[in-house]
């Protein structure tokens, strides 16, 4: 490749411009230096979508904003899926819902941790059960799936008995006790390090943007979103997750919960009661779905993502991914699979697609987003929620053509739009680089966090399996047969450690096991918790 001066002569930008773009280049995969011999392409085809003169453009437009500063201080993590079968493919992990078959991509939680401590082995991870996918609510581990809620306390204010969380069937307020129950550990899925909030960087955009607002600029505004917002989300999405969009696509809603809530009104106004749904897959996307009066089929999902065959069975018009980092089993969605679902949506599909955490990944390249190439078939949500905090309640929503303006009416009836300053001042960060700062400031902490925990499970935990370690904030761990998850979580919060546990993530019947968040906790946290659960598993 040129050197960095030359090309940016060529371009008409800084030299700080380029040198910029070779080092995401080279993050993700795409180039390699070899020192004096210069910057060389990988051999491995990239992934993103986004050429590397667009990503030269969008940087050098970026560069004329000054940088926000974002937090300092960083530490380091590697990769530990398993899967049904042994064969080495990096990132792959063994996943509930089929049963081994020879060939499947997988890692043992050893081989992975081989960067890092030592995982534990690979197994067949889960088992395909023998009945029809409508017979789906019945769970292996823990109480069956239906309605419950915690018992009530005693007297007003007083929290349930930890215990009485696990007792039945999670609830559409079990996550709000989860929340308030009190443990010295938690490591609940979802959260980035909250502690790393980058205040001072916030503090300052907030600032330069109250300095340059007009009076008319704290009236009621768009619905659809600042304008700043829409451009910088559409930048964004450019750079980090290969789409190309008009900022006159981008919605912004407060979070994906609001962007599902708004699909689904929409989508059942067309007729649509059902939501097809991976399995395993968020309790907490379950229960929005069916507080919005949708069906959600399971359908089963392997090493290689989501079965298309079996979503064409249930019959439903939409469904339901998370293709670039599966919840809970880290699953990627490969490139055949990728095709088959083109082929599904295309014929009458519509795809929803929820990019949860793409950003967070560490031991592979980036895996490009649906939406970049089914632009007409895919309902995009994101937000900051893992990238900076779920408190500032604010996503984005990129949908087909022929949903936007009823999309834009349901946003403008809700709420007539999000609050605009943290839009503006969300917008500065993304402009200026900021964001982009904080995020490789986050990848390195939460990596050393993930190794942290990983170790500590091949040390307390050695009969269980590790999945979906390359990437995300959370492990999914696998136990033996016969293991009670539920009642593991309730010991464990008895102790002090908060947990979830996999079967409240399930509806068909598959492996007891745990979904372990490692971001949000410091790893001598980690380590602790681990040992308690060890404790309480022997």
């Amino acid at each position: 490749m040129p050197a960095t001066r030359v090309l940016a002569g060529e371009l008409g930008v800084s030299r700080g411009v380029v040198t910029e773009a070779y080092r995401r280049l080279t993050e993700d995969g795409h180039v390699a230096g070899r020192g004096r011999a210069g910057t060389i392409v990988q051999a491995t085809p990239p992934t993103h979508v986004a050429s590397f003169r667009e990503q030269i453009q969008i940087r050098a437009t970026a560069h004329t904003a000054p940088a926000a500063s974002g937090a300092s201080g960083a530490s380091g993590v590697p990769a530990a899926p398993a899967a049904p079968a042994a064969s080495g493919v990096p990132g792959a992990s063994g996943v509930p819902g089929t049963p081994a078959t020879p060939g499947t991509p997988g890692v043992s939680a050893a081989s992975a941790a081989s960067a890092a401590p030592a995982g534990p082995t690979a197994r067949a991870a889960y088992a395909e059960p023998t009945g029809p996918h409508a017979a789906a609510e019945h769970r292996t581990s823990g109480p069956p799936e239906a309605p419950g809620t915690p018992p009530a306390p005693s007297t007003p204010g007083e929290l349930p008995p930890p215990a009485a969380l696990f007792a039945v069937p999670p609830g559409t307020g079990v996550f709000d006790a989860l929340r308030a129950a009190p443990a010295r550990i938690d490591l609940s899925p979802g959260l980035p390090d909250l502690a790393s909030f980058p205040r001072t960087a916030w503090l300052r955009a907030e600032r330069t943007v109250l300095a340059g607002l007009e009076p008319a600029d704290f009236g009621y505004g768009d619905p659809r979103g600042t304008p700043a917002l829409r451009r910088a989300v559409a930048r964004w999405l450019a750079l980090n997750r290969g789409i190309a969009a008009d900022p006159d696509e981008v919605l912004v809603v407060a979070g994906t919960a609001q962007a599902l809530g708004l699909l689904a009104l929409v989508l059942r106004d067309e007729g649509v009661t059902r939501v097809a749904l991976e399995d395993p897959c968020s309790l907490g996307i379950r229960q929005h779905l069916h507080n919005s009066g949708l069906d959600a089929p399971p359908v089963p999902v392997d090493a290689r993502g989501v079965r298309v065959d079996a979503l064409r069975a249930t019959g439903a018009r939409v469904a339901l991914l998370t293709p670039a980092h599966q919840f809970p089993t880290g699953v990627v969605l490969d490139g055949a699979r990728r095709r088959e679902l083109g082929d599904w949506a295309r014929a009458g599909g519509l795809i929803i697609e929820d990019d949860y955490d793409a950003e967070h990944r560490y031991d592979r390249p980036p895996v490009p987003a649906l939406r970049a190439t089914l632009s007409d078939h895919v309902a995009y949500a994101g937000s900051v929620s893992k990238l900076l905090a779920p408190a500032l309640r604010v996503g984005w929503l990129l949908a087909p053509r022929r949903y936007r303006d009823a999309l834009v009416d349901a946003k403008r009836f809700a709420d007539l739009g999000n609050a605009a300053l943290p839009q503006l001042v969300l917008a500065r960060l993304m402009e200026s680089g900021a964001l982009e700062r904080h995020l490789r400031f986050l990848r390195r902490r939460h990596r050393a966090r993930r190794d942290a925990m990983i170790a500590a499970i091949a040390e307390s935990m050695p009969d269980a399996v590790v999945h979906g370690a390359a990437a995300g904030l959370h492990l999914m761990v696998t136990l033996p047969p016969g293991r009670d998850d539920t009642a593991l979580a309730a010991a464990a919060l008895e102790r002090g450690v908060k947990v979830q546990p996999l079967s409240w993530h399930t509806q068909r019947p598959g492996l007891p096991g745990l979904v372990l968040g490692y971001a949000a906790s410091t790893p001598t946290a980690a380590r602790e918790g681990v040992a308690v659960l060890g404790d309480l598993l022997r």
